[in-house]
């Protein structure tokens, strides 16, 4: 049979042409699975995420809920770090998560500033940080397992490509210093993730890197592969997701990619299969409202733009299809959640 296919990521663009019939999109998509071995035989942690079917995510920050102006800070106002981290009810969140019938939760370590959730002594070590100064005193990672345990919900961190970029002296120190990363760079950044990778081991069922941009910052598959070995040393069944920014549709951003990102703005996408170039599919987007109503400014806001029974049936629709759904959620400076976000994730379980 006369075969001549080529293929454009994204499944925008298709040459295909056989001897029995023209391929469609899926069909493209049915032949990618099956010629990636990652399809056949998937990891244990992903088919342990596959599992899961949903979760929450969380973004956990310093403009978050230690800044005035926002409201999940809950008119604390600005304090040092360090009493932001230990107003965290980590039992309170655990329990919040389990009554609504969350799989896992997705936490952010990190986004942008100096500010870390737990210590890390190789963060300290090349930014001249003391102790406590900018990775806090208190180690929330193994504080938010200790909670989520009992009850069976999965841990998964966040990080970025890029850092601390936005502090003057954590983000020279660390490389980031030219809006484009080095190989410098990321040996720092990931020997940090290492470090927490080894110190948790197999707490941490996966890691999901934002800002790992190909056009903006220059990341390529050799250097995401820096970050990919260094937390599945501390890990092996981990897996590793590599966000390249917001999508219209699934894609895997590295060859060696264990699942997709997916961040959308929206719950409106549904997967076409379970394996996107042999990533297990995944979607994550913002259930809150942002107070400007823009596209792309939701996340970390409390309200709610979909109702319990839209969010039920979307969830199920991506399960059919072999997908997984983060819902992303706003939290309190006290671990509290949105009443009305949880009254919706509450009627995601059938």
């Amino acid at each position: 049979i006369a075969c001549d296919l080529s293929y454009n990521e994204g499944n925008i663009a298709y040459h295909r042409h056989t001897g029995l019939h023209e391929l469609t999109p899926w069909d493209w998509q049915k032949v990618m699975d099956y010629f990636d071995p990652d399809s056949v035989s998937p990891p244990l942690g992903i088919d342990r995420l596959y599992s899961s079917r949903w979760g929450v995510f969380i973004h956990y920050l310093d403009a978050v809920q230690n800044d005035p102006a926002h409201p999940s800070n809950m008119n604390v106002g600005k304090t040092d770090w360090n009493s932001c981290v230990n107003d965290l009810d980590v039992d309170l969140l655990a329990r919040q998560l389990h009554e609504c019938g969350a799989r896992f939760l997705f936490f952010t370590v990190m986004q942008g500033s100096r500010f870390m959730i737990a210590p890390n002594k190789t963060y300290d070590t090349i930014t001249g940080m003391k102790p406590g100064e900018a990775c806090c005193e208190r180690d929330l990672i193994s504080d938010l397992y200790d909670a989520l345990a009992p009850y069976g919900i999965d841990l998964y961190l966040y990080s970025t490509g890029d850092g601390p970029h936005s502090d003057p002296v954590c983000g020279p120190k660390m490389g980031f210093v030219t809006g484009k990363v080095s190989e410098t760079f990321v040996k720092n950044w990931a020997s940090v993730m290492n470090e927490y990778a080894l110190q948790y081991g197999d707490k941490i069922k996966g890691w999901w890197f934002d800002g790992c941009y190909r056009s903006a910052f220059g990341y390529t598959d050799k250097l995401m592969e820096i970050y990919y070995k260094a937390v599945k040393e501390g890990n092996p069944d981990a897996i590793v997701a590599f966000n390249n920014g917001v999508a219209k549709y699934y894609k895997k951003n590295y060859r060696q990619e264990d699942f997709t990102c997916g961040e959308f703005n929206s719950f409106t996408v549904v997967p076409r299969s379970r394996y996107i170039r042999g990533a297990q599919a995944f979607l994550l987007a913002p259930l809150g409202q942002g107070p400007n109503k823009k596209e792309g400014s939701d996340w970390s806001y409390p309200g709610a733009r979909y109702d319990g029974k839209y969010m039920r049936d979307f969830v199920a629709r991506c399960g059919e299809k072999g997908g997984v759904v983060a819902v992303e959620v706003g939290m309190k400076r006290d671990g509290s959640l949105y009443p009305e976000q949880l009254d919706v994730l509450k009627q995601i379980e059938p």
